[in-house]
Formats: structure tokens, C-alpha cells, sequence
């Protein structure tokens, strides 16, 4: 897992609070307006600032660690103290606490968020939500209307609640809010913020009586948008427990090994099938039966009928010695002491292991004589995920029970989808190589090598980091009937909109629209469904080439959510969803001087009105009139 995957991993509920068609407590429906929206920011895994909340020397460093000191990320005292910064983000692998000398928590407050490591250099390399606090700003949200709401996303979904009481405090941030602000809210998630609703959701049964748990829902979301949600999961999550993930940073693979499989999240994002499920903690628990490690786990019949578990292809390949005249993992000495030639030879045996395999600790079950981590892996799978009392999140989504769902991604951008992996003949941790990698790319399957690789590629491929069958399993929220429009993520006048509707839908099929693209314009395609579930809309976007981590900053992403805020808000929108016909500058920003034409571009929009600090033509290109006039035309 990359830093794209981690850093992108963010769970964001913005709540836009009586911005919506919905009903106050007293029955009235109520218009939205700006001064009712509202949002809470929950971001997603290594995407919150860890401070330290303890005093650590660090012997030979002028730098020690004192409490509310930056710990992630601070790239400074990592770059001077890599030992005593370790301490501070290491947890114990079987009980997820802190180590002795030193322990972090997280920060909070939207600076918490935005920039993860400030700085003139480092803070636009680490930026997260900052663009996307200067849209509510820009559009008019006020400042004690966003609120951020940071945990420490190196936890199990469990041990934020035993440790932290998370979920009651997110629980009583939406209550609060829909005090404060007088309306439902709005519900952003990306990556694997989505994990974390989910689980909250689930929780959530437990703690409100089942006669009030759709209308708690009704009454404080309304609108649930879902922004590269690893479905079924993402199998960088398998490579970073063999070789770890180093984020970027000047650290070891080995030491960062060491420390992504101290934390009990590393295998929330753990691949499985689509075709296996968990019986329902919820109606065990009501029907008397709900004792915990006592779990049914279930497969259709098409897991073992069909190939991969409904993945494009096996998930790991992996090489296992057949000499086992040395431990498996030995040290330096070890090896050097070690005879080899008078080892009986041998060809190594490959094994190969579907998403299921992974997801049930088959492939670590497998490997337990050759590396030295499977053991606290096979122990934080069942504990943190197989025995969780409220879900086990190894298991595939079913649409939520929200008025109105978004689900969009990225698409047809090289992602790994299948690993090689061998022996190194190196100590632990370096114990593995990969020897080859599989990547889906635009409908085929290849290797690094570059050559076709046999499989069951899906009709585009994922976001560079989530292969595109786990993005694209929300299809399945879709009803039997959906209407399809492709258009342009730029500003466009409509001539390259394509529209299709009532395409026929089957469930679990995926759907494939039938139109035209130019290879040089990068699309938008949403898919919409208002008619199959009564109150409710269920809607799919998918964006060309807009990458895993950065598409909570794609412009033509936070432009379709403000549209579409805009037009349900407005008491004068008569269609379900915000109109495609065309698109036009919302923002100063959004102007550009043609030097085709020697005039501003949009002119009916835009105009040339020079203001002092001007310093070339597009800067002096502004809109005629006012974000909320140009709104109007989206109705």
C-alpha cells in the first residue's frame, strides 16, 4: 500500500445540515439554505496527525518527544530520531497498546487534517483536506460549520469503541449537529472512511431500538456520498503485510513491515469475495444467540463453481521452500553457519490464493512456518475481524439503508490486482520478494513484463490503488432500470453528452454503457436509479484517470457535489438529479484567458476585469456574476 492508499484512506461526513428536501422535527419541510450547512470531517487511515502524550529522551538526537509534540508527521524528528519516532507509533500487535515509553493520540480541529506535515515545503506534499476546506469557505460555509472529528486510524473498528468510545462520539457529533444546524446531514466518505460508516452503521443497531433505527437515520442523514470505497477490499493491504509500507518516507522496508503489522487496522482493507458472507450479528444478538467467537461463515455456490472469488485474478502466488534443513527464517550468523551444499535439492512449491483464502487466514495459516508474523496476523484476523461482536467487515456491503446514496470512483488507471511473491534468503523482516506483479489496465490483464495475463478483467480497471471489481460493486445498489449519461469533467456546452435511459440492469451483472468517447477528453459516466426503492436515489459516477488519493481534489469531483448539493437544497428543482447539459465556470478561479480568441474563454460567463496584483490575463478573467447566480443555472 502506497501512500495513495493510506493517505487516501479518509472517511469524510460532511453534513449538510437542512441543506435538503427533509422534514424538521416539527413535520414542516424545510428549505435548505447556506446558513443551515453544516459538515464533519472523519478522515481515514494516516490521514490525522498523531501527537505524542508522553516525555521521550532520544539519546544522540537534540530532539526528544514532549507531549503534544507532532509524531505523524513530523519529518523532521524522523529524519533525526527514526528509533524514538518508532516508539511512538509502534503498537503491541496482540492487544494494540501503546509501547511503554512513548504513546500517541490523535489531534483534532480541521488543522489536524489538512496539511499532515505543515510546512512551506512539506505542507502541499502532505495535504489532505485543504483544498476541499477552501470550496466550503468559498461557497459560503461558515466556520464553526465544518467540523473535523480525527481517531486514531491505526485501531481495529472494536478497539476505537473500547478505547476511545469513538462511535458514541460520532454518534452524538451527528446529534449535535442536527441541534445546532436544524436539519439532516450529508454523509462524504473516502477510502477507507467508508469502512468506518459502515461499521458505524452496524454499531449503530446496537445501540438504538430496532423501531427507531431507520427513522434515526432518516432524521440525521440524508444523503450518504461514497468516494473510492474499496468494497472488497484492496490488495496493497496484502503486500504491506509482507513488506510493509514506508509511505513515502526515508524509512526501511523492514522497519516499516514492523510497524504496519502492529497496527490492528492493516487488515481491515484485507481482500475477500464477493460470493461469502457472515451471519447477521444484529438478529443474533435479539434472538438470544449472540455469543462472541461463535460465528457461521457462509459461501455461495458460485465461490467454489467459479474462479477468484470474484476477483480478476488469484490475489497472491506464492513460492514456498521445499528444504526445511534451516529455520525458516534464520539470522545472518545462522546463514553464514550453515552448510548448504550439503542440503538435499529441491524446487520450491507455488501456491496460489483466491481473495477468500486471504480474508479467512488461509494464506497465512500456509506460510506460519516461513515467516514469523503470520502468527500475530492468524491472531488479530479472528480476534479483530472474524470474532467482532457488531460485523465482520471481511464481508461484502449491502446498499445502506440511506435516503439517497452516491457511490463514485475513479477508473482505467493501471492497479495491481495479483502478486508473486518468494523467498529472499534475507533475515526477518526482509524475508520476501516479489517476483512479479499482475495489473489491470483499460479491460486486460498484464504482467510486469508487460504480457497478457489470463483472468477475469472487468470492463475498465480500478483507480491505481482499489482494483475496479471492489470499486464498482455499488452497481449492485443499482435497480433493475438506470439511466446513463456520459459527459465531459471539464466545463463543456453539451455536445459531447451522451445520454441512455432505462438500460436494463441485472443484479450482480455489471453494466457497461454503450457509448462513444474521445481519447483525448477525460469523462464523467453516472448511472441513476430513482424509481427501484420508493424515497430513495441510488446513483454511481465514475471519473476517468482520476487517481485513488487524489480525487477528493479532482475540480470536476467538487463541482458535480456542489451542483448537487445546490440542486437539492433548491425549493424550484424539479428533476432527481442535478442536470448534465452542460457546464460552466463557478469560480473566479474557474476563468482562463483564450489567447485563440485574445478574450477571456466562457464569455457568457466571464469576463475581463482587471484588479490591482493581476499579474497575467487569466488572473483578470472573473466571473460576470455572482457562484450563486451562475448556481441557478443547474436547476
Amino acid at each position: 500500500m502506497r501512500v495513495n492508499l493510506h493517505i487516501a484512506t479518509i472517511l469524510v461526513v460532511l453534513l449538510i445540515h437542512g441543506a435538503l428536501h427533509s422534514t424538521s422535527g416539527d413535520g414542516e419541510e424545510f428549505r435548505g439554505d447556506y446558513s443551515k450547512l453544516s459538515g464533519i470531517i472523519i478522515p481515514g487511515f494516516a490521514s490525522t496527525q498523531l501527537r505524542a502524550w508522553s516525555f521521550l529522551d532520544c539519546p544522540y538526537s537534540p530532539l526528544d518527544f514532549n507531549p503534544l509534540d507532532l509524531v505523524w508527521l513530523d519529518s523532521t524528528k524522523l529524519l533525526s530520531a527514526v528509533n524514538c519516532w518508532l516508539k511512538c507509533m509502534l503498537l503491541d500487535p496482540y492487544n494494540q497498546t501503546d509501547h511503554p515509553e512513548c504513546k500517541s493520540r490523535p489531534d483534532s480541529g480541521l488543522s489536524a487534517i489538512t496539511e499532515l506535515d505543515p510546512g512551506y515545503i512539506t505542507g502541499p506534499l502532505s495535504s489532505v483536506w485543504k483544498e476541499w476546506v477552501k470550496w466550503c469557505i468559498e461557497f459560503g460555509i461558515e466556520a464553526n460549520a465544518i467540523i473535523a472529528v480525527p481517531y486514531d486510524w491505526r485501531l481495529s473498528p472494536s478497539m476505537l469503541e473500547e478505547r476511545d468510545l469513538y462511535f458514541h462520539r460520532l454518534k452524538l457529533t451527528f446529534e449535535t449537529a442536527l441541534k445546532l444546524r436544524g436539519g439532516p446531514s450529508l454523509v462524504f466518505a473516502h477510502s477507507l472512511g467508508n469502512n468506518v460508516f459502515r461499521y458505524f452503521l452496524e454499531w449503530l443497531k446496537l445501540e438504538i431500538a430496532p423501531k427507531h433505527y431507520n427513522q434515526w437515520l432518516d432524521e440525521h442523514i440524508h444523503a450518504y456520498f461514497a468516494v473510492g470505497a474499496p468494497l472488497l477490499g484492496a490488495i496493497e493491504t496484502v503486500k504491506g503485510t509482507f513488506f510493509g509500507n514506508t509511505f513515502g518516507l526515508p524509512v526501511s522496508e523492514g522497519t516499516s513491515r514492523l510497524m504496519f503489522n502492529s497496527f490492528g487496522s492493516s487488515l481491515w482493507m484485507m481482500p475477500f469475495s464477493k460470493y461469502c458472507r457472515a451471519d447477521n450479528s444484529y438478529f443474533r444478538h435479539f434472538a438470544g444467540g449472540f455469543r462472541k467467537g461463535h460465528h457461521t461463515y457462509q459461501c455461495e455456490e458460485q465461490e467454489f463453481r467459479l474462479n477468484y472469488s470474484g476477483w480478476p485474478t488469484n490475489v497472491v502466488n506464492i513460492e514456498i521452500p521445499s528444504i526445511r534443513g534451516f529455520d525458516a527464517y534464520p539470522s545472518v550468523t545462522e546463514l553464514a553457519q550453515t552448510n548448504l551444499s550439503s542440503m538435499e535439492c529441491g524446487l520450491p512449491t507455488q501456491l496460489s490464493f483466491s481473495a477468500r483464502e486471504i480474508s479467512d487466514g488461509t494464506l497465512f495459516n500456509a506460510i506460519e512456518d516461513y515467516d514469523p508474523d503470520s502468527k500475530r496476523l492468524l491472531y488479530q484476523l479472528k480476534k479483530l475481524y472474524h470474532d467482532d461482536p457488531v460485523l465482520n467487515p471481511l464481508t461484502p456491503w449491502d446498499r445502506p439503508p440511506i435516503k439517497n446514496v452516491f457511490c463514485i470512483y475513479g477508473v482505467d488507471l493501471r492497479t495491481e490486482v495479483g502478486y508473486y511473491f518468494a523467498p529472499s534468503g534475507k533475515p526477518y523482516p526482509d524475508n520476501w520478494i516479489t517476483t512479479d506483479v499482475i495489473y489491470e489496465l483499460e479491460g486486460s490483464l498484464y504482467s510486469r513484463s508487460g504480457n497478457l495475463v489470463e483472468g477475469n478483467p472487468g470492463a475498465a480497471s480500478g483507480d491505481e490503488t482499489v482494483p475496479y471489481n471492489s470499486l464498482s460493486l455499488c452497481k449492485n445498489w443499482l435497480g433493475p432500470k438506470v439511466n446513463i449519461t456520459r459527459a465531459p469533467q471539464s466545463d463543456h456546452d453539451g455536445s459531447d453528452v451522451q445520454v441512455d435511459l432505462n438500460v436494463e440492469h441485472q443484479h450482480e451483472v455489471d453494466i457497461v454503457p454503450n457509448m462513444t468517447r474521445s481519447p483525448r477528453v477525460k469523462y464523467i459516466t453516472y448511472y441513476e436509479d430513482s424509481e427501484s426503492i420508493p424515497g430513495k436515489r441510488t446513483a454511481v459516477w465514475e471519473l476517468d484517470k482520476a487517481n485513488h488519493r487524489n480525487i477528493v481534489r479532482v475540480p470536476a469531483l467538487m463541482r458535480e457535489l456542489w451542483l448537487q448539493m445546490w440542486h437539492d437544497i433548491h425549493p424550484n428543482a424539479k428533476s432527481k438529479f442535478v442536470t448534465k447539459a452542460k457546464r460552466g465556470p463557478l469560480r473566479d478561479e474557474d476563468c482562463y484567458w483564450d489567447y485563440g480568441k485574445a478574450r477571456c474563454a466562457w464569455p457568457e460567463y466571464c469576463e475581463y476585469r482587471y484588479l490591482f496584483g493581476d499579474v497575467h490575463l487569466g488572473q483578470s478573467c472573473r466571473l460576470k456574476n455572482s457562484s450563486a447566480d451562475a448556481l441557478l443555472n443547474y436547476l
